[in-house]
């Protein structure tokens, strides 16, 4: 029996992904090999690849003048890229969570951070305001924030050029993704397997690379702008399982519908935790994800926690428990996540709540 999944990454995928890229594994097309054999500079894969691009430039509106990217080594990487290319003096960040902390640990490598704003001292549980500063080489935010569950739901003017980690909340909206310099978003939260990143990145922005520190090769932006993602083989399995998912997306109704579907969902979870005589939210109204809802017992009723997790195991519920380190739950409503999921969630909610209150 398929499970309801909550997993904050990787995510549920739809079942067309799971099917079409399993099929894909055991033989991809009539080309006698897997998906996972085929050679990234054949034919047959680099059709996948463009189909890829070409459908993710589609579904986002990437408009022209922008790359797109399918690079390796997760978001994590690009906490280390971003101001290895583009640090020069400074850089302002926006300290809104868990990752966003870790982004800014990793730039203050390579030259001054500013923090222009931050909730760490109320534990995250709001996303901050902040105005941009003008003399900074960027501004860098973490639109949705996975284990913290607060997200930026706007698109900001900014006077400096703009980069977001969209991680868990790519094509769940839609995006102006012309007033930003750069995006990147780790696949496993929407979009994909583990293992993929994707970066859409302004050509011009890379004028402003550093040329004062020399940059590795497989650290340039340059060097996946000018071979395509092809310098080294790419994942071509979650390439493919990418290639799907954005299919999946469009044939739906696009960002718009992933958008209705996502605020259905999460409305649906926030407003029994609003509710709940034995659950709460964390987050603060207005600042609270669609992708990631975390939620804790009430106060003085922390000793049910276990019993509630094994409780939901049995609802054929999984993904449920809190990040290790903030403990409590967290449900992540990704893209293929349905509303049949949610109120089995929910259900059990109800039913464990009437059992202890």
């Amino acid at each position: 029996m398929r499970k309801h999944i909550f997993n904050a990454g990787p995510c549920k995928l739809p079942d067309a992904t799971l099917e079409n890229t399993s099929k894909a594994c055991l033989e991809f097309g009539a080309s006698g090999q897997s998906i996972m054999e085929i050679s990234h500079r054949s034919a047959d894969f680099l059709s996948v690849y463009e189909q890829a691009i070409a459908l993710f430039k589609e579904v986002l509106s990437v408009p022209s003048g922008y790359s797109v990217l399918f690079l390796g080594g997760g978001a994590s990487m690009q906490f280390c890229m971003v101001p290895y290319n583009f640090l020069n003096k400074k850089a302002g960040y926006v300290n809104s969570g868990t990752w966003a902390t870790t982004a800014i640990k990793e730039a203050k490598l390579w030259g001054e951070v500013v923090i222009v704003a931050s909730s760490e001292a109320d534990g995250f549980t709001y996303y901050p305001e902040f105005t941009v500063p003008q003399d900074v080489d960027y501004i860098h935010i973490t639109s949705n924030n996975t284990i913290r569950g607060t997200e930026l739901l706007k698109d900001i003017d900014s006077p400096v050029p703009l980069i977001a980690d969209m991680s868990s909340d790519i094509c769940s909206r839609p995006v102006d993704v012309s007033k930003y310099a750069l995006i990147y978003a780790g696949c496993q939260k929407n979009l994909g397997p583990a293992g993929v990143t994707v970066v859409i990145i302004r050509d011009e922005f890379l004028k402003n690379v550093v040329t004062t520190r020399p940059i590795p090769t497989m650290l340039k932006y340059q060097t996946h702008v000018d071979k395509e993602s092809m310098h080294n083989t790419p994942p071509c399995v979650n390439i493919f399982a990418v290639k799907e998912t954005l299919q999946w997306i469009k044939s739906v109704g696009g960002v718009k519908e992933m958008e209705r579907r996502a605020i259905e969902r999460a409305k649906a979870i926030y407003d029994y935790l609003e509710d709940s005589n034995l659950f709460r939210a964390v987050v603060k109204a207005g600042s609270r994800s669609r992708m990631n809802i975390p939620f804790l017992l009430k106060e003085g009723r922390e000793d049910l926690e276990k019993e509630f997790i094994d409780f939901t195991k049995t609802k054929n519920i999984v993904g449920i428990k809190g990040h290790r380190s903030v403990g409590g739950f967290r449900a992540s409503t990704y893209n293929a996540c349905t509303m049949d999921d949610v109120n089995v969630l929910l259900e059990s909610m109800r039913e464990f709540e009437k059992k202890y209150v």
